[in-house]
């Protein structure tokens, strides 16, 4: 092969590779400029506190009510450090504002961009895609743990028959989260509180207060990990901001207890 031949294809290969840097430097950048604009969005808080209908106290006048779906939307907002304004809604009479803007008569609803969203799923999410920062994503093979607790709860607490499986079966559900809570924890994603713990929060209150009043029923003392969990989670600033009264959660479930 001639000097000639080894330089011209010396020069190709290195056109090649800058080419290839080039185009590299080209995507790193874009990708940085994207991550610019979202921690940039998510930086600038709405001009306007966000709209959402809640449930409202059946006990006291001007008081959030016991819906844990409307408390895990407020947590989130609270986490999240976004202004709202709650409208307090009362579902044993439901205004006609509220029925206009969602005909299911359902809680929680808010407000994006004029146009009013309902589900606690649907509403986190979107949150969560507007305003990243600060990160509240759950990784998905995360975001299941405790998840069949709020169903088992609600069997249990409608049960009339004592030896009809339904207390062991929250019982497993919740020792199996403690051993996960003792893994994994302190909260589900780790070191960080996450949209899971938001979800799973409000239920594991009206559990406490619905079980300790209808049943007489504690969350055992063996399940150190998880009333260590529940302990953290209650005594959080925006838990305290948020929640219900003890006899609201009481009244809430009255139905279900003696239907």
């Amino acid at each position: 092969m001639s000097t000639v031949r080894v330089q011209v294809s010396a020069c190709v290969f290195s056109a090649t590779v800058n080419n290839l840097c080039l185009r590299q430097n080209a995507v790193v950048s874009f990708r940085k400029k994207k991550l610019l604009r979202l921690v940039s969005m998510s930086s600038v808080p709405p001009s306007q506190p966000f709209e959402i209908a809640v449930k409202a106290s059946v006990t006291t006048p001007n008081r959030l009510g016991d819906c844990p779906f409307c408390q895990r939307v407020l947590l989130t907002l609270e986490e999240k450090h976004l202004p709202y304004d709650p409208k307090l809604v009362d579902l044993t009479n439901k205004p006609e504002w509220f029925l206009k803007v969602n005909p299911d008569g359902k809680v929680p609803v808010i407000k994006f961009d004029e146009k009013w969203v309902p589900d606690s799923d649907i509403i986190t999410q979107t949150l969560e895609e507007k305003y990243p920062s600060p990160p509240l994503l759950t990784p998905p093979e995360k975001a299941t743990a405790g998840s069949k607790i709020f169903s088992t709860f609600i069997g249990f607490l409608k049960s009339k028959d004592p030896n009809d499986g339904t207390e062991q079966a929250l019982l497993s559900e919740l020792s199996s989260f403690s051993d996960y809570i003792k893994e994994n924890g302190p909260f589900i994603n780790g070191s960080e509180i996450s949209a899971a713990d938001l979800s799973l929060g409000p239920k594991l209150y009206h559990l406490e207060i619905a079980l300790g009043h209808y049943k007489k029923w504690t969350v055992p003392d063996s399940l150190t990990s998880l009333k260590s969990y529940m302990k953290v989670i209650f005594s959080r600033e925006s838990f305290v901001k948020t929640s219900a009264q003890p006899q609201d959660v009481i009244e809430g479930w009255r139905p279900k207890v003696e239907g």
